[in-house]
């Protein structure tokens, strides 16, 4: 089996486990981003299973991993929404962070140290797999999104958020959040890795998904705010796909 782990992006993360949940650390920006991913996110699964949001516990019943969760910044407002939630992190010591925070906040959450590659030999199965930000960061993302696709049921949804490649994101994602803002450590992104909303889907394709829906994540740097939008690509975004067959 092709492990697509990145020694080197792991050891990143694994250095900043402990300010997961500092909004003012170093992983504001997805703090930040947060809202727009989860609005992206919910809305998605809702339209695909035909879930009411404005119900107390709309994802009751939906089986949801979210691969590369550090320290569960999506996994809680999933299990709070009703959603059987594991979520899985290469970096061993993003694990007990997720698990305290979770158990601080009464949630039960599947939390593991594991990859991708290794939860799909194990013949498990989801309703939906969230794959935010990590593609990225991964030494084979064709691999990688294979092995995601695995994960899924007939019929399944996969999200899919990364970076476009461009100069605009060079600018922003690098010069403006690690060097100029210092939201991230210098050297968190590595450009050459980032991928195109087209790429991307090509990727998507030879997986075996069937891509059907993305958006852009922009910042508004008057705001201060991220918004949704369903032009602009150019730095951030997000993708949605189906794995082949029909859901049970």
């Amino acid at each position: 089996m092709s492990i697509t782990v990145d020694p080197a992006e792991i050891a990143k993360f694994e250095a900043m486990a402990a300010e997961w949940w500092d909004p003012a650390g170093k992983f504001k920006p997805l703090h930040m981003m947060n809202p727009v991913r989860l609005d992206y996110i919910t809305r998605q699964v809702a339209a695909e299973y035909g879930r009411d949001l404005a119900s107390d516990r709309p994802f009751e019943g939906l089986r949801i991993v979210d691969i590369g969760c550090g320290g569960g910044l999506l996994c809680e407002p999933m299990a709070r929404l009703g959603a059987t939630v594991v979520g899985v992190d290469a970096a061993e010591r993003n694990i007990p962070v997720a698990q305290l925070h979770a158990q601080q906040s009464e949630l039960t959450i599947d939390y593991r140290h594991t990859t991708a590659e290794a939860l799909s030999a194990t013949g498990e199965k989801f309703d939906v797999v969230l794959n935010m930000e990590v593609v990225e960061h991964v030494a084979d993302p064709l691999a990688y999104l294979s092995a995601c696709r695995a994960l899924l049921k007939p019929g399944a949804l996969h999200l899919c958020s990364t970076l476009n490649r461009n100069a605009k994101s060079f600018a922003m994602a690098i010069l403006g959040a690690e060097w100029v803002m210092r939201w991230l450590p210098k050297g968190t992104h590595d450009w050459q890795k980032f991928i195109t909303p087209d790429e991307l889907y090509e990727l998507l394709r030879r997986a075996g998904l069937t891509p059907v829906d993305r958006k852009g994540y922009v910042f508004n740097p008057i705001s201060w705010a991220w918004h949704i939008s369903d032009r602009d690509l150019s730095v951030n975004y997000v993708t949605a796909a189906l794995a082949p067959g029909e859901k049970a």
